[in-house]
């Protein structure tokens, strides 16, 4: 018979109830959680000289770094009833652009996530379960939504494009070691 997992194995949905979290924000909160540590794996080893690959186009694994930590800061601004900051609109106009492609770049923005996350759950156990479904206007139209709303985006978002990031990073690893071994076959 198989040994039962061990909690650090199983997803973070499977580990039981956050503390302090309320229970109907308990899936948002461990889908955010879920994505940092896959985040965390994922760019542990990665090469930063990838950074800014687009196969067939699609975007780099470095916009999607700096999206997901940008996006669920505003979301979460939202949230919260308030408008974005001057700093939070420089920051979406810059997630486009190329990065610096160096390993402090890639710890940079794994740890802006991170952080992120942080304030995410710290947001998420100081929110009242009564509350969610109050009016929350999105964007620079207001558009209307509701709190929960909101708040299941940010995690809907955020784990569509950490798959995003990973299939980039897995496909843009793949190309690279496969032209590596084109240009130096290995000697027989």
């Amino acid at each position: 018979m198989p040994s039962p997992p061990t909690p650090e194995t199983l997803e973070t949905w499977l580990r039981g109830p956050l503390p302090d979290v309320p229970p109907l924000l308990q899936p948002v909160a461990h889908a955010l959680l879920q994505a940092r540590e896959e985040l965390n794996a994922a760019m542990h080893d990665f090469p930063p000289a990838l950074l800014n690959e687009r196969p067939a186009g699609v975007a780099s694994v470095g916009f999607h770094l700096q999206h997901l930590a940008g996006v669920l800061d505003r979301l979460l601004t939202y949230a919260r009833r308030e408008t974005l900051t001057e700093q939070q609109l420089a920051a979406f106009t810059a997630e486009v652009p190329p990065l610096a492609i160096d390993n402090e770049t890639v710890k940079k923005l794994v740890r802006e996530f991170s952080d992120k996350v942080a304030k995410a759950l710290n947001q998420l156990k100081n929110t009242d379960e009564a509350s969610l479904t109050e009016v929350r206007g999105v964007g620079r139209a207001q558009v209307p939504s509701t709190l929960i709303g909101v708040l299941v985006h940010a995690a809907e978002h955020t784990t569509r494009h950490l798959g995003q990031l990973l299939v980039t990073a897995r496909v843009v690893q793949a190309t690279r070691k496969a032209t590596l071994l084109i240009e130096s076959p290995p000697s027989l």
